[in-house]
This record gives C-alpha cells, structure tokens and sequence, in this order.
C-alpha cells in the first residue's frame, strides 16, 4: 500500500461551520470508498469517472467530484458543492468535474436519487460502440437483474440506451432530460455514452454502487454471449 493510500486511509478531515462541505464528511467518505473500489476493478482508471451525492433534488443541491483527480486516492476536501447551473455554489472551491450537468440532471429524476455514479470500463466502452447503431440494447434473463432497484425476476427485458459521446456537456444533459421527460420506461437505471462509459444512479449511495457491480457483471456477459471478444 502506498503512502498516498494510507494517508487517504486516516483522512479526519472534519469541516468548519461555515464551509460548503460541513456535514458531508460521510457521505464524501461513501464516494472516496467507491472510487478506491472501482480504481481497483479497473472502472475508474487514471483520473477518470465522476461521482456525487445528491443533498437536495428540488432545488438541486449535490456535493461532486472536483476535476482531474485520481480516484483510488480521494481525499474529504477533493469535491465540491454545486447548485442546479452545475457551478460551484461558494466562493473558493475547487472546479468540478467537467460532467457536472449531467449529475444535475440525473438528480432531478421524479424518484428519490440520493447517488449518481459515474465510470469507464472496458466493457461499457466497447459495448457501448458496438450496439450504438441501435442506440441501446436490451438485457433479458440473467438473474443478476435483480440487483437493479425494484426489479424482482429475471424474467425481465432490460433496456440499456446509449448517447452518442460530446464534449458539448450541456447538449447531452439535455437529451438525456428529454429521454427521461418523453420516454421514461427506456431510461431506469443507467445508460451508456458511446466509447466513453456508464452512468448509474441510486436511491442513496450503497444502492447505486450495487447497481455499477450489477451493469458490470452484465456488460460482460452480454459481451462474451454475443462474441464481442473471441477469447
């Protein structure tokens, strides 16, 4: 283990009254044990993937990942408080992760979202270009669907979309309220971005960070069942 990580390990670090982040420190603490985890599966590699926890949904109040930040090593003053513009909220922060728009729209979800998680593995990444010509496609039988929230057999067609990848973020937060507002029953639990990575949510953090265990078990076997990869 190195230094870094046993530094990370006994972060203390107890905010001021009067900082933007005071009150948080379990909930940072949450998503710091999600980066180290999915920074050890591979899902979270260099300084990929974004995460946050949702303070309020109406008016949007969430505590997000700052930029470029490696997220195996996440220290309690690595994020930051934004509001619905998706722009820090007090003075002094750092700057937030440059996905910080679609976060804003996850949260204002019509069902309680406590957590949205943000990774790039490999298998979301070449799934997500390979079924993008029918932008999304559909997961049926595997019994670990019933891991995603409120799905109770694996008797179930599970629809996963895909958007195509921009660097125009608020463009894409856009289509995905639209999808949300027009077709909710396509957008439950995640969705893909082409050659880039999955976005996931939950009604608070454990159920969230279940549900990127639960996509990641399933992209591989979608994977390997229809011949994506031949080893």
């Amino acid at each position: 283990m190195s230094t870094q990580s046993l530094e990370l390990d006994t972060d203390t670090t107890v905010f001021p009254s009067e900082h933007p982040l005071a009150g948080c420190e379990s909930s940072i603490d949450g998503l710091r044990d999600c980066g180290r985890l999915f920074h050890s599966r591979g899902w979270s590699v260099g300084t990929s993937s974004n995460y946050s926890v949702v303070l309020s949904q109406d008016p949007v109040d969430i505590v997000v990942t700052a930029s470029g930040l490696d997220k195996g090593a996440l220290r309690r003053p690595d994020f930051v408080r934004v509001g619905p513009d998706g722009k820090p909220a007090f003075p002094g922060q750092p700057k937030s992760s440059a996905e910080t728009m679609l976060h804003v729209v996850l949260a204002q979800r019509p069902e309680t979202v406590g957590c949205i998680l943000h990774t790039h593995s490999v298998w979301s990444t070449l799934l997500s270009d390979h079924f993008f010509p029918q932008y999304g496609f559909e997961i049926y039988g595997f019994e670990m669907l019933k891991g995603l929230e409120g799905i109770t057999t694996h008797d179930t067609h599970f629809w996963v979309p895909i958007f195509e990848n921009t660097q125009d973020i608020p463009a894409l937060a856009r289509q995905v309220e639209q999808m949300q507002r027009q077709s909710p029953e396509r957008i439950t639990h995640g969705f893909l971005i082409r050659r880039h990575g999955l976005y996931t949510w939950g009604r608070d953090i454990a159920a969230a960070r279940r549900h990127v265990e639960i996509f990641e078990f399933l992209f591989e076997c979608v994977a390997r069942t229809t011949n994506l990869i031949r080893a």
